[in-house]
């Protein structure tokens, strides 16, 4: 009877090992650029993406600054979360749609994910925060640069909830959170 038992924990444990293995997040690639143009140069010196993969992935990381960036009622709000001079109304920041009365932060790179086998994953667009490193739209992730490579959860490519016709954050808003992204657990990604 005891060694019954004893091969029963033994299996109990072994599965217990293999689920919470199971539960691992998937890590991908990630690689962040500061510019398209940066991309393009790695991509052209015989890096793991192409130049096609570059423009595609910045045209998603456009997209979704103009949708999911967040957004503020003012521009010393704006500032105090992501620095003096790296904010701009609505319309400046996504290049002409929007309203002159919303700011938001300006797009200072981009981040791109690969998926084992080499398949592309999403992007993210990245935005400098007020202690000078870099984070996407919401603020999930925290970078010490907007360049570099590195290993991440897949997760951190989820696209971002919209925040285009949704009430711009306030200082009570950012003060009750703690500050921009302070919600989310921000997370060591590229460069972190």
């Amino acid at each position: 009877m005891r060694q019954r038992s004893r091969t029963a924990v033994l299996a109990i444990l072994g599965a217990s090992a293999f689920a919470l293995a199971g539960c691992r997040e998937e890590q991908v690639d990630a690689e962040a650029f500061p510019s398209l143009e940066s991309c393009r140069q790695v991509a052209e010196a015989g890096g793991r993406i192409s130049t096609a993969e570059c423009d595609a992935a910045f045209a998603e990381a456009q997209a979704l600054h103009v949708e999911s960036a967040p957004r503020y009622d003012s521009l010393q709000v704006c500032e105090e979360q992501h620095g003096a001079g790296n904010c701009g109304n609505e319309q400046e920041a996504t290049g002409g749609s929007g309203l002159g009365s919303i700011f938001m932060p300006l797009l200072t790179g981009y981040l791109i994910g690969s998926m084992l086998g080499g398949g592309m994953a999403r992007s993210q667009p990245l935005y400098r925060t007020s202690d000078g490193r870099f984070t996407n739209a919401t603020g999930s992730s925290t970078l010490s640069s907007n360049s570099g490579k590195g290993r991440m959860d897949a997760s951190q490519f989820t696209k971002p909830p919209t925040t285009m016709g949704k009430a711009p954050m306030t200082a009570a808003t950012v003060a009750s959170r703690g500050g921009f992204g302070s919600s989310a657990a921000a997370r060591p990604g590229v460069g972190g």
